[in-house]
Formats: structure tokens, sequence, C-alpha cells
């Protein structure tokens, strides 16, 4: 169980906070999120961070990519800086251990799904190339569909896996707030199986690798996305309560998202280790 933990004041602080709050892995920006590039890691930054995961035992599981980041769109400058972004966050992954950086597939920006798709598919293999890392994969995430952004259907998600070229470095993570407002139900066991089941024939439950856990403000299908946190949104505790008690999930790390800070952090995993214990 974790959450996405700030590194302001260095990269160590994201392992230390995630200590405070109850966390035994932790994602991260890798930089500051809503920059194209970040300086290089000095030796001695990576060092205090290995230090405060040996220290603590938290493990940093996975670096969030730049909000930035659109490798599906058709403007030249965008897409160049965009592969270079990803290359440098492939690359930091690499540096400070840690196996998986998620993305968003990006958003097509009116030139159509397909042009879009069969464009990201060609990138993330170029930069996976051009990183030269061998140790960190790419997890797609899925979305809610909102706009022109891509990866809502577990179709389009399978599609960028085949084409990319990297079956054996392309896992998804999968967020409940944006795959319920895609239209895939997980509010209690009956639907939540129907929804695993088209996964598990489309994508394959190997390649699941995270969950960011995240109630949803808008209902079912509404394809917006806005996270809520555990049991204030459309999902609910019983969603959740499912999702926890699944035995095809029981080694998937679970990933906070969601509004209010640390302690609604703190809050939500005590709750949702409650829950794990409840018959």
């Amino acid at each position: 169980m974790g959450a996405h933990t700030s590194i302001a004041g260095g990269l160590q602080n994201a392992v230390y906070s995630g200590k405070e709050i109850g966390c035994d892995v932790v994602q991260i920006f890798g930089k500051n999120q809503m920059q194209w590039w970040g300086r290089s890691l000095s030796s001695e930054e990576v060092d205090k961070f290995q230090r405060a995961v040996a220290e603590t035992g938290v493990i940093p599981i996975v670096v969030h990519d730049s909000y930035l980041i659109n490798l599906a769109g058709t403007d030249k400058l965008i897409y160049q800086k965009s592969f270079e972004a990803v290359v440098d966050e492939l690359q930091r992954c690499e540096i400070l251990r840690i196996p998986y950086l998620v993305m968003h597939p990006g958003s097509h920006l009116g030139e159509g799904e397909q042009k879009g798709l069969d464009q990201l598919a060609d990138a993330l293999r170029q930069c996976y190339e051009e990183a030269g890392v061998l140790k960190t994969s790419i997890l797609l995430e899925t979305t809610a569909g909102q706009g022109s952004n891509l990866g809502y259907t577990f179709e389009q998600l399978k599609y960028l896996i085949d084409q990319s070229g990297l079956k054996e470095k392309i896992g998804v993570c999968l967020d409940t707030c944006h795959i319920f407002a895609a239209g895939y139900d997980l509010r209690n066991k009956k639907v939540w199986e129907s929804s695993k089941q088209k996964f598990e024939r489309i994508i394959g439950l190997e390649r699941l690798k995270i969950i960011h856990a995240n109630d949803s403000k808008k209902d079912m299908g509404s394809r917006v996305d806005r996270h809520a946190r555990i049991g204030e949104g459309e999902i609910g505790l019983r969603g959740f309560a499912t999702l926890l008690k699944d035995p095809d999930l029981r080694e998937i790390p679970f990933i906070l998202e969601i509004p209010g800070g640390e302690e609604a952090y703190r809050e939500d995993i005590y709750l949702l280790r409650k829950m794990i214990k409840r018959k």
C-alpha cells in the first residue's frame, strides 16, 4: 500500500514522507513534473535516496512521468521535447533503481485515434532504444478518455503493447477512477469480475503491475477524470473492498493519488488496510 509522495527538498524526502504516512511503497516524480527537463542527478543525491530506502524499508517502485509529455500529437516541437523527456525519465529511473515509469498514453489532439496510437507505439520503441535502460519498464496508464486522450480502452493499450515491439518491457498501470470513468464497472464483485475478465482476455493480468487507487467524483462512463478520496466518490467502499480481497490482485501495489495531501493519504491508507483485515 502506498501513495504519491512529494520530492520537495530532495528525492529522499519522498521516501521519508512515505514512511511517516504508513506506506510500504511510493510513487514519485523523478523531477519537477511541470518542467521538460531536470538537472542531472548527482552521486550525492542518489546516495541519499538509497540511504532513505535502506533506513525506512519503503520501496520507491514507480516514477510518474511529466504532465507535459505527449508523444501522440503532431506538433513537432512538443513531440521532440516529449521524446527527450521520456528518455531522460527512463534513465533517471534506472539510476535510482526504480523498476517502473508510468506514463499517460497522450492525446491525438484532433488528428484521430488511429494516427495517435500508431505514432505513440513507434515513439515508445524509439524512446526505449535511445534510453538504453535494462531494468526499467514502461507502464501505460489507463485513462478516462477525456477530450482526445488515448488509452481509455483495454484494446488501445493492447494495440500499443503489440505495435511497439516492446512486449517484454511494457506493462499497465490501472487507475480505478480512470477505468470507471471510461465505462468499466468495479463497484461490486460481480461487475468487477466482468471488467477483470475483459482485461485478462485482451491484455493479460500478468501485465498489470500497479493499481492507482482513486475514487471517482463522476459517474461511470462519464469520461471525466476527477479523483476523490476512497469511499467519497461513485465507486464507493464496496468497490475498493472487492479489489483488495481479490486474490488475483494480492501481489500488486495499490498507490493512492487522492486530493487532500499527506493527512488524507494517511487516513485512506489506514482505511484500505482495515478493509483487507475484514472478513
